[in-house]
């Protein structure tokens, strides 16, 4: 799960990454980028199986964000995305610790 967030954030962010890990009842893992992030409204869409947003990213088959959602909901746990600090695209993953 965290490889595939922090190879998507390598890929879509310019020049910045920035992954941060933290405890407590819950094991928090955000990975942040500094690319273009993306509008409130598109999230869900993203976390569908098959989503692609941006036509002009790198070639996948476009299932990783979803694959990742659905493991962190197996194990109880969720993935949200949110807007970075950095501009771009925050991928916050809660599991239980």
């Amino acid at each position: 799960m965290i490889g595939n967030l922090a190879e998507n954030a390598a890929n879509r962010g310019r020049s910045t990454t920035r992954i941060t890990a933290t405890t407590s009842n819950m094991l928090r893992i955000r990975i942040e980028d500094d690319g273009p992030g993306l509008a409130p409204d598109q999230a869900r869409q993203t976390l569908a199986r098959g989503a692609r947003l941006d036509e002009l990213g790198p070639l996948g088959a476009d299932l990783g964000l979803a694959i990742v959602a659905d493991l962190a909901a197996l194990h109880g746990g969720k993935l949200r995305l949110e807007r970075s600090g950095l501009g771009g695209l925050a991928a916050v993953l809660d599991l239980p610790a």
